[in-house]
């Protein structure tokens, strides 16, 4: 194998395995010898990939893990699930883990080939996922679309839907995507309001980069996570929850989202009091959920609601 470029892919294929591979199998398996073979491994080391080499009447070599992460090889199995569950991963919020899944799926699938990208597709489309939440689901591509737009400082036009159902054309300057375990949110540069904006990612539609490179702007605030909790803020009337349950804090806390914890507790109760920003509407349900009894101290709206959902439950029951 005279070709160098590709015979230190194969070298690096072989190595990628676990298990540690003598040095005239290696010669064997490439059809070189066996100095070809120790040139290509300081070579593969140059570029950062941690050969080890191991003593011996035979010796060896073997990848170990090393300071940073050099990039990988895959085969078609192998990227056809990481890509599913990136997917997963972005599509299913898990805390810390979200961002990052949409930042390696949006690497994966523009260097994947047409018939893989085939591949994932038909498996995703085939699998349905048990989740809970309001039913604003977001399409793997739109996330991978507007994250390579972030990345590459690539201005950005989509469709945008507003709460109120007003559909707009909107030109942006990407800057990040925000997970708030619920929701995907872009914030953006919008350059036709001039002014910094947040946008829900379940609202918008075929976004298309256009070519054009940017310098990111200063945000208003410290950071992307600071801009889009002011911005909810601003939304969405604060309320003071007060709430006491006849069962102990951990029992509770590992039922309730962590931005909601018990925070004064006795031997068989706990109490729950914070500001939030959450709706009334989702307030009761996870209160339901937590499964066990509790009273509604405040705020006054919340309490409301839950007795007139409550009435509704209760004559529900006694329908014919």
């Amino acid at each position: 194998m005279t070709d160098t470029p590709a015979r230190l892919l194969n070298l690096l294929s072989l190595l990628q395995t676990p298990r540690e591979w003598p040095g005239s199998e290696l010669a064997e398996r490439l059809a070189v010898s066996a100095r070809t073979i120790r040139r290509d491994i300081d070579r593969l080391r140059d570029l950062g990939y941690p050969v080890e080499a191991s003593k011996g009447a035979v010796g060896g070599y073997r990848l170990v893990a090393g300071t940073a992460m050099p990039p990988l090889l895959l085969d078609d199995e192998e990227a056809v699930a990481i890509a599913v569950g990136l997917r997963a991963g972005a599509g299913h919020a898990i805390e810390g883990v979200e961002e990052a899944s949409v930042r390696a799926l949006a690497k994966l699938e523009q260097v994947l080939p047409s018939r893989l990208r085939h591949r994932v597709s038909t498996l995703q489309n085939a699998t349905i996922p048990l989740t809970r939440g309001d039913g604003a689901t977001v399409a793997p591509s739109t996330l991978t679309a507007l994250a390579g737009a972030v990345t590459g400082q690539e201005r950005l036009r989509f469709g945008y839907r507003a709460g109120d159902g007003t559909e707009s054309k909107r030109l942006v300057e990407p800057y990040r995507l925000v997970s708030t375990g619920r929701r995907w949110y872009l914030v953006a540069y919008d350059l036709g309001r001039e002014d910094w904006r947040t946008f829900r990612v379940d609202r918008v539609s075929d976004p298309f980069p256009t070519g054009a490179r940017f310098a990111p702007r200063e945000l208003p605030a410290g950071d992307a996570a600071a801009y889009m909790a002011r911005s909810m803020a601003r939304s969405q009337p604060e309320l003071d929850l007060d709430v006491s349950f006849e069962a102990p804090a951990a029992f509770v806390t590992a039922r309730l989202p962590s931005h909601l914890a018990p925070v004064a507790t006795g031997d068989t109760s706990c109490r729950l009091r914070t500001r939030t920003t959450d709706s009334t509407e989702w307030l009761a349900v996870r209160l339901a959920l937590v499964d066990a009894p509790f009273t509604i101290h405040g705020p006054v709206s919340l309490r409301t609601y839950v007795a007139d959902l409550s009435a509704r439950l209760a004559a529900a029951t006694h329908r014919p």
